[in-house]
């Protein structure tokens, strides 16, 4: 059974981690898995500079893995960057897998709006699943609040996990 993989797209500062955040705990409180998937535009590294994994990054490694009792990672070097369903595949024993970002990718969005911080929206209106917003943008597009995110875990129940 394939993960169902939803994009939180947004206009920078709309406020797409502060609502994914909200959303991501409305979804663990009512018991679901959940994985994250961040896109990165601009590069970055989780490597702290003279910790091991770094130094092991540094001397020369393509893949980098630490392990703990509690959580393990992995950093991997690659030629070019990953699809986001090659990032995906790699991805197991989760309901549900929201994005930030790959707002150019075919997968189902919910786009973040506020007036006071976006001109306007990013996606069109046949191009968003539902929009958290604090004005209404389309006509039967589901609308839901910055606010609180169980209408929209709600939604998401219905529409997208239990089909």
């Amino acid at each position: 059974m394939l993960i169902p993989v939803i994009s939180v797209v947004g206009r920078s500062n709309c406020g797409k981690t502060t609502y994914l955040e909200k959303l991501i705990a409305e979804m663990k409180r009512r018991g679901y898995k959940v994985a994250t998937i961040k896109h990165d535009v601009h590069g970055f590294d989780i490597d702290k500079p003279g910790k091991d994994t770094w130094r092991h990054a540094q001397a020369g490694a393509d893949i980098v893995c630490i392990s703990s009792p509690w959580k393990m990672a992995m950093i991997k070097k690659v030629e070019q960057e990953m699809l986001l369903d090659e990032v995906v595949a790699r991805i197991d024993g989760v309901d549900i897998i929201f994005t930030e970002g790959y707002k150019r990718e075919s997968k189902q969005k919910i786009e973040v709006f506020r007036r006071a911080a976006c001109d306007a929206p990013l996606c069109g209106k046949d191009e968003v699943l539902a929009v958290a917003s604090d004005t209404h943008l389309y006509e039967g597009v589901p609308h839901f609040s910055l606010d609180d995110a169980a209408p929209m875990a709600d939604f998401l129940e219905k529409q997208v996990l239990r089909k």
